[in-house]
C-alpha cells in the first residue's frame, strides 16, 4: 500500500512516500481503509525525534484516520502508535467511533485530538466556570478555533483570542471571540489586560511556550489558571517558582491528551458530544488545506511556517 515513511529524524524532508506492506489487525483491532488522515503539530515533533516518550525508526506518522471498517461502517479512530499516513491502518476498536453522515471527514478529524484537547482543557484543567474570562493563544489553530467556540458554548463571560496575523484574528472573532490581540510576546501582557478593561483574566490556554508563556502568566487575575499544553515556539516552558504562584494566588496546570485518555470517561462520551455539536451546527471545526498523501512534506512545511489555519488533512483514498 502507499504510505509516508520516516527512516530518519529531521524536518519535513524526512516524509517520503513509499510502498509498504499492509498492516495486519491484531486482537482487539480493526483494519480501516483510510479515506482521510489528520495532521497534528505533534506529528512534526515525532518526525523531528523530539516527541515525549520517544519514537522508534522507521515509522509511519499519523495518529488520526477516518475511513471504512470491514463491515462498511464509517469510523474515526485514534492510533497513537502511528500509521495514519497510509492507505490502511490497524486501529484499536476501543479507540474507534462511528461518524454521523452529517459530519464530513475533515471536521471529524478535527475533533479527535484537537477537539478532545479543547474539551478537556476547558472542562478539566482550566475548570471553566460561567462568566470566566478566557484567553486562547494560537486561536486560529486546530485546538484554538474549537476552544473559542466551546468556551462560548460553556458560558465564558469574555473570550480574548491571541493570534499572529489580522486574518487569523478575524477568524477567531468570527467564531465567537469578543476581542483579539496580537500574539507577539513583546507587549502581550499589556494588550491582553487592555482587551479585558485593564483587569487580569481567569484562564489562559497556552500552547506557544517561551516568552509567550511568561507574558501570559503575568496577565492572570487572582485565582487565575494558566494551562500549558504545548511548546509550538520550541522555546521551552520557563520554570515557575511556587512561591510566586502563592503570592499572586494563581495556578499553572499542564495538559497532555494521552494520559487523560486512560480515564474510562475521557474518550467516547466527550467525542460523542463533540460530534453531536458539530452535526447540529453548534460547533464549526475549521478545516484547512487538504493535501494529497504524497504531499505530506509540503503540509508539514506549511504547518511549521504558520501558513495555515484550522485542521490540516491528507486525502488518501
Amino acid at each position: 500500500m502507499r504510505a509516508i515513511r520516516c527512516d530518519r529524524f529531521g524536518g519535513p524532508e524526512v516524509l517520503v512516500p513509499a510502498d509498504v506492506p499492509d498492516p495486519v489487525a491484531g486482537p482487539g483491532q480493526v483494519l480501516v481503509d483510510v479515506s482521510t488522515a489528520g495532521i497534528n503539530y505533534a506529528d512534526t515533533s515525532r518526525t523531528a525525534g523530539t516527541y515525549s516518550g520517544g519514537q522508534a525508526l522507521p515509522f509511519i506518522p499519523g495518529t488520526e484516520v477516518v475511513g471504512r471498517a470491514p463491515d462498511g461502517r464509517r469510523v474515526a479512530a485514534l492510533t497513537f502508535a502511528g500509521g495514519g499516513y497510509a492507505a490502511r491502518a490497524a486501529v484499536s476498536t476501543v479507540d474507534t467511533v462511528d461518524v454521523p453522515d452529517a459530519v464530513a471527514d475533515g471536521p471529524a478529524l478535527a475533533l479527535l485530538v484537537q477537539g478532545l484537547t479543547a474539551w478537556h482543557l476547558l472542562h478539566g484543567s482550566a475548570a471553566l466556570r460561567p462568566g470566566d474570562t478566557v484567553v486562547v493563544n494560537a486561536a486560529a489553530g486546530g485546538v484554538g478555533t474549537l476552544a473559542v467556540q466551546l468556551a462560548r458554548h460553556l458560558g465564558a463571560g469574555r473570550i480574548i483570542a491571541a493570534a499572529s496575523s489580522p486574518a487569523k484574528r478575524d477568524l477567531a472573532a468570527s467564531l465567537g471571540a469578543d476581542a483579539t490581540v496580537d500574539s507577539d510576546p513583546d507587549g502581550y501582557t499589556d494588550r491582553v489586560l487592555a482587551a479585558n478593561g485593564g483587569a487580569g483574566v481567569d484562564i489562559v490556554l497556552e500552547s506557544t511556550g517561551g516568552p509567550t508563556f511568561t507574558a501570559a502568566l503575568a496577565a492572570l487575575a487572582p485565582l487565575g489558571r494558566l494551562v500549558t499544553y504545548g511548546d509550538a515556539s520550541r522555546g521551552g516552558r520557563p520554570p515557575v517558582e511556587p512561591a510566586d504562584l502563592a503570592t499572586r494566588s494563581i495556578a499553572v496546570a499542564g495538559f497532555w491528551l494521552r494520559p487523560v485518555l486512560t480515564r474510562p470517561d475521557a474518550f467516547h462520551g466527550p467525542l460523542a458530544q463533540l460530534l453531536h455539536l458539530t452535526a447540529t451546527g453548534v460547533l464549526r471545526p475549521q478545516v484547512g488545506p487538504a493535501y494529497p498523501l504524497e504531499d505530506a512534506r509540503r503540509a508539514h512545511e506549511d504547518l511549521l511556517a504558520r501558513r495555515t489555519t484550522g485542521k490540516l488533512v491528507l486525502t488518501v483514498n
